[in-house]
């Protein structure tokens, strides 16, 4: 059996007689080639969402100096600042805690920022800690923070600013 990846996406799987040895080569092969490619789409998406994290805090920044009419509605919209009839994502709420506060923080620190822009968004969780703690990580698994303990031994997470930051991120979480 000889699997093939097809530059559509779609894999091609052909039957040619080979041994069972010959097969099982040929599929660690495939597993190889498959987990490099994973690996490889993994980082690309760290980048650009590291990217995309650093376009709208650009775009913040200046909104924050030029005031955000300067902006357009749409523009305020895609940078989560302008409300759009429904309460933002918990993740999103996260995300811009951590692109604005520009400084390694504790999961009760982002609780408290929260707590102080969108109280709603806490009031739907029923443990608003761990709630905050599990976003925390997987933005990590995304590329797009990172995990560091402060001076006291705590963890604490911060917003990833460079790409090599965000490569390294992505293998810089510590274990709960």
């Amino acid at each position: 059996m000889v699997i093939c990846f097809l530059p559509e996406g779609c894999m091609e799987v052909k039957s040619n007689g080979l041994h069972e040895v010959d097969a099982q080569a040929n599929v660690h092969h495939v597993v190889k080639a498959a987990h490099d490619e994973l690996r490889q789409l993994l980082l690309q998406r760290a980048e650009i969402m590291k990217r995309i994290g650093t376009v709208k805090q650009t775009i913040a920044g200046l909104a924050d100096l030029f005031g955000e009419e300067a902006l357009g509605e749409d523009l305020l919209e895609l940078i989560d600042r302008k409300p759009n009839g429904r309460q933002p994502g918990f993740t999103k709420a996260c995300r811009r805690v951590l692109m604005e506060m520009r400084r390694p923080l504790g999961a009760r620190e982002v609780c408290a920022e929260l707590e102080r822009q969108a109280p709603a968004i806490l009031a739907r969780h029923k443990d608003p800690l761990a709630s905050v703690t599990t976003v925390l990580n997987r933005l990590v698994d995304y590329g797009e923070a990172r995990s560091l303990s402060n001076d006291r031994g705590r963890r604490v997470w911060e917003w990833v600013s460079e790409p090599e930051q965000a490569v390294a991120a992505m293998g810089a979480r510590i274990p709960a």
